[in-house]
């Protein structure tokens, strides 16, 4: 971090010339000491109103100099220089007017106060308006300790730092102020202020007066000593934040109240009704508030993303190092099959009765539509090694979220809950992360105004989704434009809330794990070739579900078993759907040698063990019949292609290059890096097999784009790669296949894994 920290100060010293700090406690001083470690600034002047601060802080080294009076250094400050105004909320307002007129040309005004209202009405009241070089921002940093001594210069490392600029905000003054934040370590973001404060009170200020108001109760107690000496971990550790400064905390719910009185009703009534949990012995009310809740703490982090507390799966930073050579052999068991899983939760939620769920897929999509479902009032339980309880609400029992939905990368997700939400009474709004924010929405959007929904999107049709409630749906013939299983879905659950008889036309056979699961639910599907039709108003009734193993996960063993030479591995309890065994048949007519074994039916969905010995391959034109198949094995499809003697070439997968990434051209890219012959078409890819068994890819970086499946499919060509693979941004690969690492390695895989973040 020091090496980081020192090229960004030495970026940010072009802009900073001294920096002053108003208030030499904890904020200040740990920007003046993380500055002036990062070499960020030319001088820090420190600004106390006590000498005996001044005096403390030039001998820890925090400043170097400090005065009692801030006229004594504004004659000498010039343009790029910084004053940042760290004192409590309500004395803001005072060293503003101190200010007036007397700050030269170019010198930056931030501040680190809690309520940017406050610091906004501040500016008004002295300037008659918010200056531009005026930058209002928010340090999401701190502790219970307060003062001088107890700044450090690491505080704001991988913090974040909110923002508020005005309209009239100078760029400059702007810029400044990021490459201010930035040197010493934060993210920096940006929020309206009105934002900033609805935030705080909830994530931040209502904390405090929980903390502060419960041990204050305890403090009265007539028996608190005995409270206290015996109090346990969590106590200590909830009640915390109310060794906090009491003059600034008194001065943000002052200056916070609204917003902050906001905050505490909600919590009161919330709290009110979990008393009532208790005195009434409803056990059910009291599950979904705790499943509710440890979800929610537990994936903190993605619920409120790119706000304050938050962070995104792109912000952390993973990467593999792949090393040639090796086989994989063993019996293996991947994870369960996420499109299933996905409509367990779905399906689950709406039915009557406790629906109990094994095998479920414990990554990162499957458990955004889990956290969506919880978010709208349905109880479930776990996932604990793969088990979830599902306490149905029926067909009309969701409620009304409190925000909206935020699926991450979830593509599946996204589509088939917009279907579903379409008939609900409640407006929502579906957002996801970086990446999923890119991908086409329209494909959905299009026929479920056809059945009468209001749906928006944003710009070119991607997201976020907005779907307004109340709406009553019509059935219609639907013909699919181009084979999609989550289209075809989407439509199909909205036919679920439709008046009459809703059908799908697909132009080639997709996944249809949605119609099967319909019908293990109760709820009757007509099915006629390419056409699936279902009448609405119907029921679901809740059951019991085995997940069978993905065998999109499989695919990658299946592949590193059939291009290294020594492998035999059988992959245990695989789905192996009509719908989605088009990896196996494309596979097999390259020659390579997979049998099926023990196969059953489970749960109304076909299951096998599959057995993998290492064969030579051939290259072969890929019938387009079998592209619907496997649309999302493809990228590892390419690595089997790669290592098969001759040419392979795809055609008629243009939907390829609106996954999670252009798997075509990224694909492409990557194995051009590694030596081998790959060219991109508009709909494929022709790729020049290498064939026998020593080297085929040689080594290098390649750039996974964040997609799961290209990150795992270039992990799998270091099998036969001659140096290291190093493959950039994996940490998506959490999405589907959550311990693909572990078990890699596990089955003989030289895999590395660097995270960042």
């Amino acid at each position: 971090m020091p090496e980081a920290g020192t090229l960004a100060g030495q970026d940010a010293a072009a802009g900073i010339g001294r920096l002053v700090v108003v208030g030499i406690g904890l904020i200040g001083g740990s920007l003046a000491l993380g500055l002036k470690a990062a070499s960020g600034c030319r001088e820090v002047i420190g600004v106390a109103r006590r000498p005996q601060t001044c005096e403390q802080a030039v001998a820890l080294g925090v400043v170097d100099r400090a005065v009692t009076d801030i006229a004594d250094i504004l004659p000498e400050l010039e343009a790029g220089d910084v004053i940042f105004v760290a004192v409590p909320t309500l004395t803001v307002e005072a060293v503003f007017a101190q200010l007036k007129d007397r700050v030269p040309a170019g010198v930056t005004i931030t501040d680190g106060a809690s309520v940017k209202g406050s610091v906004i009405a501040a500016a008004k009241n002295v300037w008659g308006e918010v200056p531009e070089f005026l930058v209002p921002g928010h340090p999401i940093a701190g502790s219970e300790q307060s003062g001088v001594t107890a700044a450090r210069d690491d505080l704001y490392i991988a913090h974040r730092i909110i923002l508020t600029p005005m309209e009239n905000t100078a760029d400059e003054h702007v810029h400044r102020i990021r490459k201010m934040w930035e040197a010493v370590g934060a993210e920096v973001l940006s929020m309206p202020v009105d934002e900033h404060d609805e935030v705080l009170a909830a994530t931040s200020h209502l904390p405090h007066v929980i903390a502060f108001g419960l041990v204050d109760t305890l403090a009265h107690d007539a028996e608190n000593e005995n409270i206290f000496r015996y109090a346990a971990g969590g106590f200590r550790d909830f009640t915390r934040i109310a060794s906090s400064d009491p003059v600034m905390w008194r001065d943000i719910m002052l200056a916070n109240r609204d917003a902050i009185l906001k905050s505490i009703d909600l919590y009161t009534s919330n709290l009110g009704s979990l008393r009532s949990a208790i005195a009434s012995g409803d056990s059910e009310q009291l599950m979904g508030v705790f499943t509710r809740a440890k979800a929610a703490r537990d994936h903190f982090t993605k619920m409120l993303a790119k706000k304050a507390y938050t962070e995104t799966m792109e912000a952390k930073e993973v990467t593999f190092i792949a090393q040639p050579g090796g086989a994989v052999n063993g019996d293996l068991r991947v994870p369960g099959d996420k499109s299933m899983s996905h409509r367990s939760i779905m399906l689950g939620s709406l039915a009557e009765g406790v629906t109990e769920v094994e095998g479920f897929l414990e990554g990162e999509d499957a458990l955004a539509t889990l956290q969506s479902f919880r978010d709208m009032g349905v109880v479930i339980e776990g996932p604990v090694n793969g088990r979830v309880t599902i306490h149905g609400v029926g067909m009309h029992g969701l409620q009304a979220p409190p925000g909206p939905l935020y699926v991450g990368n979830s593509g599946t997700s996204m589509r088939l809950l917009a279907g579903l939400l379409a008939g609900q009474k409640f407006d929502t709004v579906l957002t996801g992360d970086e990446s999923l924010s890119k991908r086409p929405m329209n494909r959905v959007a299009n026929p479920l105004r056809e059945m009468g929904a209001v749906v928006e999107t944003g710009e070119e049709g991607r997201p976020p989704l907005k779907i307004k409630g109340g709406n009553a749906l019509k059935a219609i013939d639907y013909t699919l434009p181009m084979a999609s299983a989550q289209v075809k879905s989407c439509v199909l659950l909205a036919g679920l809330y439709a008046d009459g008889e809703t059908s799908t036309t697909e132009p080639a056979p997709t996944r249809d794990h949605t119609e099967r699961m319909l019908s293990g639910f109760g709820y009757e599907v007509q099915r006629d070739g390419p056409r699936a039709s279902l009448k609405g108003g119907g029921k679901l009734t809740a059951g019991h579900i085995d997940v069978p193993a993905d065998i999109s996960s499989a695919t990658f063993f299946m592949v590193a078993a059939s291009i290294a030479p020594g492998s035999d591995v059988l992959l245990q309890h695989v789905g192996i759907n009509p719908t989605r065994d088009g990896a196996i048949n494309i596979l097999r007519a390259m020659g390579a040698d997979i049998t099926l074994e023990n196969q059953r039916e489970v749960g109304g969905e076909p299951v096998a063990d599959i057995r993998v010995r290492y064969a030579p391959l051939k290259g072969i034109k890929i019938p387009e019949d079998q592209v619907p198949l496997a649309i999302d094995e493809f990228p590892a499809i390419f690595v089997a292609a790669s290592c098969a003697e001759g040419e392979t070439v795809l055609t008629g997968a243009e939907e390829l290059r609106v996954k999670e990434s252009d798997r075509i051209q990224a694909m492409a890219d990557g194995l051009e890096v590694l030596g081998v012959d790959a060219k991109p078409t508009a709909d494929g890819i022709v790729i020049q097999g290498k064939g026998g068994e020593g080297a085929v890819f040689g080594g290098g970086e390649v750039d996974s784009l964040g997609d799961h499946r290209i990150a795992m499919s270039f992990a799998v060509a270091a099998l036969r790669a001659g140096a290291d693979i190093r493959i950039k941004h994996c940490a998506n690969v959490a999405t589907s296949f959550p311990n693909f690492a572990e078990l890699a390695k596990g089955a003989g895989m030289n895999l590395r894994v660097v995270s960042l973040g």
